[in-house]
């Protein structure tokens, strides 16, 4: 079988040489003409400073004058004035014919003289001429089809600058896992503090973390308990929290050892008798016949004080089944109970003889002493 000629496009690859050396020549005038124009502009209007730079471009003299060349000619000015800079930079003698006016352009941004002209007569390793990608990657610029990763990320930096198109490609970014799993554990940190900036994404993100064990396990002391202050604002959940963390006799001890809470405590409990009281007066059966008695306000108080132990003993008792507490905690409950004896000793006194004194040994009793 015959081969198949390759093609290149539309044509093969005998009629691509061709057109390829026709348009070489063209490309080759083309950049004679614009070297040219940019002669001819220098000659209205010689570079001002050494080294082919000028201070500023808003000389009005040097604008006027290359604005009614580049009219008259129907150029614009801003071609007329590149190519008096292209000009101004490439000597006569230093000009390849074989290379394109883009190139000689692209390599003018070489700013020393002689690694410029040196530059342009010896293209990259591997090529048999200069390309505008290749001048560009000589001078650090972007190219336009990017080939190693660098070039890609810097292309991707380009057309990413509109802030709507990067946040549609960092979102296709984060979905695939083999990124994500190359990128920096700093620079992760900082995409989860952009993205949660939105208290709602926060908010739904942070029950997720907080049921991770090993997330919980790296965070501060510090910050737990910021946490914890911040999920207990509502006293709903406040009040089911401390309730169960009270329950624990090592938080609890802890607790009761700061002055403030355990003074919160012996207010919220004395808060507690009253509305236990109010609540054996509407409810008691007891209540009418305790209304007739001539009573006072220490008798209606003791007998509450008295209702509202029974009924938290009652309670809390019952809770403690088949929990063996330890011997520390057997110590602290027995010597609460030798206070509570004594309280009711001293009570019945006080009921029998009217006689309310407390003697040295109870009174250290009440204190904990």
């Amino acid at each position: 079988m015959p081969e198949i000629a390759e093609q290149v496009g539309s044509v093969s690859s005998d009629r691509y040489a061709q057109i390829v050396a026709e348009l070489r020549k063209l490309v080759e005038t083309t950049s004679r003409a614009q070297f040219t124009i940019g002669d001819y502009a220098l000659e209205v209007e010689p570079i001002r400073e050494a080294g082919g730079q000028e201070k500023s471009d808003e000389l009005f003299s040097v604008k006027d004058s290359l604005f009614r060349l580049a009219e008259d000619i129907g150029l614009t000015y801003s071609s007329v004035k590149g190519a008096r800079w292209v000009a101004s930079r490439w000597p006569k003698e230093h000009r390849q014919a074989h290379v394109s006016h883009t190139v000689h352009r692209i390599l003018a941004g070489i700013a020393d003289e002689q690694a410029r002209f040196a530059a342009i007569l010896t293209p990259p390793e591997g090529k048999a001429r200069w390309t505008p990608d290749e001048a560009n990657r000589r001078v650090g610029r972007q190219v336009q089809k990017p080939v190693t990763p660098q070039e890609k990320v810097s292309a991707i930096h380009t057309l990413a600058k509109d802030e709507d198109v990067a946040a549609t490609v960092t979102g296709d970014l984060l979905r695939r896992p083999a990124v994500i799993a190359q990128v920096r554990q700093e620079d992760r940190v900082r995409v989860v503090e952009e993205l949660t900036r939105d208290d709602k994404v926060a908010a739904a993100v942070a029950p997720e973390f907080l049921r991770r064990p090993a997330v919980v396990a790296q965070v501060t002391a510090a910050d737990r308990v910021r946490v914890v202050e911040e999920l207990t604002r509502d006293e709903g959940v406040a009040a089911e929290v401390t309730t169960g963390l009270l329950r624990r006799p090592d938080v609890a001890f802890r607790a009761m050892s700061d002055d403030t809470a355990r003074h919160q405590v012996n207010h919220a409990q004395v808060e507690r008798g009253r509305q236990a009281r109010e609540h054996f007066e509407q409810t008691s059966p007891v209540a009418p016949a305790i209304r007739q008695i001539d009573r006072s306000v220490e008798f209606l108080d003791l007998v509450t004080a008295c209702h509202a132990f029974v009924a938290a003993a009652g309670r809390v008792v019952p809770g403690m089944r088949d929990r063996q507490l330890g011997d520390d905690e057997q110590t602290v409950i027995r010597e609460n109970c030798a206070r509570v004896r004594a309280t009711l000793d001293w009570i019945e006194t006080a009921v029998d003889t009217g006689k309310v004194d407390v003697d040295g040994e109870l009174a250290r009793l009440l204190q904990g002493e």
